[in-house]
């Protein structure tokens, strides 16, 4: 027999050993208590209430599946995608509210964004000059592009920064992202179809219409990341981007069933992105474009699709061929839960600092040490060292004590020099990451990160896996150069989290109005946005395009 043959005998017969496993599906409903201690108790404490998936029933013995309309057979993965997609109904207020608070979270982290010459240099058409009728317009400037390099200009706005929103499990992300390939296409497609197009279903989109589509576009990213690393296999979480934003965004453009699953599977083939450009000795900015580039590529193969590419239905299980055996070490997904909205409730927002989600409380208990010191008449030159009681993802992510700090990209993910930049300038500003600055130039800064260290708390990772809770826990012990042990300063979890929620709107509001100063400079302007986006009903009945309208600038 030859080699290929004897491996895909292996492989064949590997599948066919593998048990049948039960799948637990856990629904809860997101509990409202702002009291953290009150609620974290009552998590604890509620019984998990469990229901078998049906769908999922055909992917336990790893059978294909049908989709109507279709002869070919799909992975059943891609069938709930698909389904998802297409008849689910979006009844969650609580879902819709938090989209809109993220809705304009995003769309400030991008205007943001655009202070820095890094990003724009990236954005703007392909060809100078380049004009799109009907085009896709770029926030905050006078770009007018097709839906692909639009994708790509919004999502890296967007992301630049990271300052958006974030999901954390066993997959981190954040799942806004995805904004960058929704809004994209909603613009063009409702100032085309208001030309007299038919896009579609020829129809203006609402912000409604947005705003269900980034729902959906969470869940899918947050239900793939919930008991699946893509991280441990080397690829970068952005190819969860690219899956959803390809199956929201076919929905979007009129798309059926079948094309729906055949633009999924597109998503899943193409070649996906290695993690390397977010670690050592690799970190750079791709890091900051990578959403961008993932958005384009899904709205360029959902138009390929539809324009009549076929699919390639069994795109994760195919024996040696497939994702799971090329890029999945031969493992099938695994789900903890159906497809709803979910993540778009639970979902974690970055309020106080433009930081890796895991150091947010690791931050904001410096701050507390740094009032402390002040209050004893003393500073971060006081300090001989740091003990971050942290958890497992924090570690592996953002340890860096030792790396040197050779750019933006370094200095945002190092949690030494993030609070070390907070223990000794009380601030951590976007601004602090960028080469030669106060921070970035500071000896002070750079001594104290090297006499920072982390340590795993195994009940610390145990609470940030756990469904019911997923705090972000960290705590610093900060010994003196005279001997003094300050107390531990523990922060749970961080403001934006669901457990701080109704303590984060204003924030969330004042951070999207500081956002819109910086890049508009018009009060007129800004007080007709902020006014628009805290009215609700008004928000989700308004036009896309015209929307759009109201954040350009010529």
């Amino acid at each position: 027999m030859s080699l290929l043959g004897r491996s895909l005998t292996r492989t064949v017969a590997r599948r066919l050993r593998q048990p049948t496993r039960s799948l637990n599906i856990t629904r809860r409903g997101l509990l409202t208590n702002t009291a953290t201690s009150t609620l974290k108790a009552s998590l604890r404490a509620s019984p998990v209430a469990a229901t078998r998936f049906s769908t999922m029933s055909a992917m336990q013995q790893a059978s294909p599946a049908s989709i109507e309309g279709s002869t070919q057979q799909y992975d059943p993965e891609i069938k709930d995608i698909t389904e998802y997609i297409h008849n689910y109904k979006i009844d969650s207020d609580l879902a819709y509210d938090t989209a809109r608070f993220v809705f304009l979270d995003t769309l400030g982290c991008g205007l943001e964004a655009l202070r820095f010459k890094e990003c724009t240099k990236l954005l703007g058409p392909t060809v100078e000059g380049t004009v799109v009728p009907h085009g896709t317009r770029v926030p905050g400037t006078s770009y007018r592009l097709d839906p692909i390099n639009g994708a790509f200009n919004i999502g890296t706005m967007i992301r630049w920064l990271d300052y958006n929103d974030c999901w954390l499990a066993a997959e981190w992300g954040h799942p806004s992202d995805n904004l960058g390939g929704i809004l994209a296409v909603a613009d063009w497609v409702s100032r085309t179809n208001r030309a007299g197009g038919k896009l579609g279903n020829g129809k203006v989109l609402k912000v409604r219409d947005v705003l269900e589509a980034m729902i959906k576009a969470h869940e899918i990213q947050g239900c793939l990341a919930l008991e699946n690393s893509y991280n441990k296999a080397g690829l970068d979480h952005v190819v969860l981007v690219k899956v959803a934003t390809a199956a929201v965004v076919s929905k979007m453009l009129g798309l059926s069933k079948v094309q729906t699953a055949d633009a999924v599977t597109q998503a899943w083939v193409d070649g996906q992105s290695l993690r390397t450009y977010r670690h050592a000795p690799n970190t750079m900015s791709r890091k900051s474009w990578a959403a961008g580039d993932a958005c384009q590529r899904a709205v360029n193969l959902v138009l390929k699709v539809q324009r009549g590419e076929q699919g390639v239905p069994t795109v994760l299980s195919a024996p040696i061929w497939g994702f799971y055996d090329v890029l999945f070490k031969g493992k099938p997904f695994e789900f903890q839960r159906p497809y709803g909205s979910y993540v778009m409730e639970n979902v974690l927002f970055k309020v106080s600092y433009p930081a890796e989600f895991h150091s947010q409380t690791a931050i904001e208990a410096a701050k507390k040490i740094h009032a402390t010191l002040k209050a004893q008449g003393k500073s971060a030159e006081d300090i001989k060292d740091v003990v971050i009681r942290t958890h497992e993802a924090c570690v592996r992510i953002i340890d860096k004590q030792f790396k040197p700090m050779t750019n933006f990209a370094d200095r945002d993910h190092c949690i030494q020099y993030m609070v070390s930049t907070m223990l000794v300038f009380n601030r951590l500003e976007a601004t602090d990451y960028t080469d030669g600055g106060e921070a970035a130039t500071s000896p002070l800064v750079e001594s104290l990160r090297t006499r920072i260290s982390c340590v795993e708390d195994p009940q610390f990772t145990k609470d940030y896996h756990e469904p019911s809770l997923r705090s972000i826990p960290n705590a610093l012990t900060v010994t003196l150069k005279d001997g003094t042990v300050l107390p531990e300063v523990m922060v749970e979890a961080p403001l934006g989290h669901r457990l701080r929620r109704e303590e984060a709107k204003p924030e969330i509001l004042a951070k999207y109005k500081r956002h819109l100063e910086g890049r508009f400079g018009d009060e007129g302007r800004v007080q007709q946005l902020v006014e628009l986006g805290v009215d609700h009903g008004r928000l989700l009945e308004t036009d896309v395009d015209q929307y759009m309208d109201l954040y350009v600038k010529e």
